[in-house]
């Protein structure tokens, strides 16, 4: 499968974020999936370079807009760069070109690509497919906005969203095929 991986920009190397986010893409890459990233630092990065250490396929999808907002190109350990003009263009193919796609912690930009991934599923605009999210930080913020909104947010638009405690159990459930479980 392609997974995609959404994140922060912000981890650094030898951090437990980077670590996590490396162990990540190894594992995907051990399995036989291609790893899909946005192609720059951080997260992207991380995962980037443990899955191609293991010896996956790494595609990076970057964009001309982040480029001239923050001159970086993609990072060494992206093997097939999908270039965009637009912000936009960018999360259209990371959500659409993957099988899955796995949410790091992260800020604004990734809370964007879950959003926007999660209701793109939510009116059927897309295939349904996993959209998994790691750690209590993610599990906490949906669970107020499950509560603030209602009965704004349907049973069956809740049930899009998987929540794994670590990259492992994220892992896991890719594994177990949790696109037929619901």
């Amino acid at each position: 499968m392609n997974i995609t991986i959404f994140g922060g920009a912000q981890p650094q190397p030898g951090t437990p974020a980077y670590d996590d986010a490396y162990r990540l893409g190894k594992m995907l890459a051990e399995r036989g999936h291609a790893v899909l990233t946005g192609g720059y630092i951080g997260t992207m990065e991380a995962a980037s370079r443990g899955a191609s250490e293991a010896g996956g396929h790494v595609i990076g999808v970057t964009c001309v807009e982040i480029e001239n907002w923050r001159p970086i190109g993609a990072n060494a350990w992206v093997k097939e760069e999908r270039r965009k003009e637009t912000l936009m263009e960018r999360l259209n193919e990371l959500i659409t070109a993957c099988d899955a796609a796995i949410a790091l912690p992260g800020g604004p930009g990734t809370l964007a690509e879950i959003a926007l991934m999660w209701n793109l599923l939510s009116v059927e605009s897309i295939h349904r497919r996993p959209l998994i999210l790691v750690g209590d930080g993610w599990q906490s913020v949906f669970h107020q906005v499950f509560e603030a909104t209602g009965d704004y947010t349907s049973e069956s638009a809740k049930k899009l969203l998987f929540f794994a405690e670590d990259v492992e159990s994220a892992v896991t459930l890719i594994d177990n095929s949790i696109v037929d479980a619901r």
